[in-house]
């Protein structure tokens, strides 16, 4: 049976205080509405619905740079939850199979769920997915006769038999399209806020007959952003079982809770995490490799047997090979490491290849930008490039080549040539005394002045 999802993300998220669309606020510095997106992948759908509203544009763009094939439905009128499904009909024209519908700011879904959905909807024309509450107050409770769902009551409306009920609706369903677009159709907006409210179907569906029920996934999968607040406990919700699932890996976080992970982080068994780490989007660390206190990597790949840091940055597009050395207050940006090399201390090395076994010396800078280009240095291998060295892109330096102290490099350096070029050095005996005196003089004429 085919499977397309249907993404709400049409909210404004008033309570977020905030101009971006709340679907596009990151969770591990990935926007929630991808976080749903990536969970949805796991049903391989034939088609993925985003409905759009608020801030329509720019949530279109992020949900197709993560789906290409994604199809935006916008919904201009903010009419309740059934209205925002209704706005995907057109985008489903034709389509055969079961709808998931999903929301954009509910990101901890996890696949494992979304594949009971469809297991029950085989069995059942609607499934709902629901939760134990450990705090039900404020949700709708789903009122249960053995395996089917007799309806969904709001906790306003609820008895107290019915509050006393912890089963509690998601939002979250599953339904034939054709089915759930017939039942849409016949929900009405008669309450007070005149909105259309996709919880209403169940009372439909039971009217038709049709069989209603509903499964149970884990409370935190539920959890819904909707506040600042909200948005920095779903990422500590997330950190958690990141760090969890590494140390359950092989992993060695030393203080794991200072460590933070992206969504998409990779890292291999045996690699030790020192405390503070940071990782960006697009990380890979190999097994084996050593990241050490206070370093920031992003859109890298660190090979096996790497050092890293500490007070390292690895920006995007640095690609390093088995045993390098990346040391204190280095930042690496779309550079090649070649095995064995060592940047230990201050440098700067961009838009780079360093070859194998080479060593950059401390203070070193790859001057790559002439305000308007970026341009590339090549180092070859068993270089050594000495302390305070400025390398003036585009230029090569020879395999087996050195660089004196302080030399400027602004042309080609042969293989196993040294480069030397500084200005050079005169000595004037006695200009140093004769300047601070007059330094000095001048400094307490301005101060008496004052």
């Amino acid at each position: 049976m085919s499977t397309a999802l249907v993404i709400l993300a049409a909210g404004k998220g008033t309570r977020m205080n905030s101009d971006i669309p709340k679907v596009l606020h990151p969770i591990a510095q990935t926007p929630m509405l991808v976080h749903t997106m990536r969970a949805g992948s796991v049903l391989s759908p034939e088609r993925t619905v985003i409905v759009t509203g608020h801030g329509s544009e720019a949530v279109a763009k992020v949900a197709t740079a993560e789906d290409e094939t994604a199809r935006i439905a916008e919904q201009t009128e903010q009419l309740g939850t059934a209205h925002a499904v209704a706005q995907a009909r057109a985008a489903l024209e034709g389509f055969k199979g079961d709808v998931v519908v999903l929301y954009g700011d509910t990101p901890f879904l996890q696949p494992e769920t979304l594949e009971r959905m469809i297991e029950a909807r085989a069995q059942n024309d609607l499934v709902i997915l629901g939760f134990e509450a450990a705090d039900p107050a404020r949700y709708g409770r789903l009122v249960m006769n053995e395996d089917h769902l007799e309806r969904i009551v709001e906790f306003k409306d609820a008895s107290d038999e019915e509050r006393a009920i912890t089963f509690c609706n998601s939002g979250l369903l599953a339904c034939d399209a054709e089915v759930l677009f017939s039942l849409i159709g016949a929900v009405g907006n008669g309450n007070a806020a005149e909105e259309y409210y996709l919880t209403d179907v169940v009372e439909i569906a039971r009217s038709r007959d049709l069989k209603v029920t509903a499964i149970a996934c884990d409370e935190a999968e539920t959890l819904g952003v909707n506040s600042r607040a909200d948005l920095a406990a779903a990422d500590a919700v997330f950190q958690t079982r990141a760090r969890s699932e590494l140390l359950g890996l092989g992993v060695t976080l030393m203080a794991p809770e200072t460590v933070y992970l992206a969504a998409d982080t990779i890292i291999g068994r045996d690699t030790v995490i020192e405390p503070n780490v940071v990782f960006g989007p697009g990380v890979t660390v190999e097994s084996g490799a050593t990241i050490r206190a206070f370093s920031h990597l992003e859109g890298c790949h660190v090979s096996r047997g790497a050092v890293i840091g500490p007070y390292a940055r690895l920006r995007p597009g640095a690609e390093l090979a088995e045993n390098t050395r990346i040391g204190n207050f280095v930042e690496i940006k779309n550079a090649e490491i070649a095995e064995g090399a060592k940047v230990n201390h201050l440098s700067y090395i961009g838009d780079a290849s360093v070859g194998a076994d080479s060593n950059i010396g401390a203070g070193t800078i790859t001057c790559n930008y002439d305000g308007v280009m970026k341009h590339k240095t090549t180092i070859g291998e068993n270089v050594f490039i000495g302390s305070n060295t400025m390398l003036v892109a585009p230029v090569t330096v020879g395999d087996g080549a050195m660089t004196a102290t302080g030399t400027v490099v602004t042309r080609d350096v042969e293989p196993d040539a040294l480069a030397v070029a500084r200005a050079k050095q005169d000595n004037k005996p006695g200009y140093a005394r004769k300047l601070f005196e007059m330094l000095k003089a001048k400094k307490a004429r301005r101060d008496k002045g004052a």
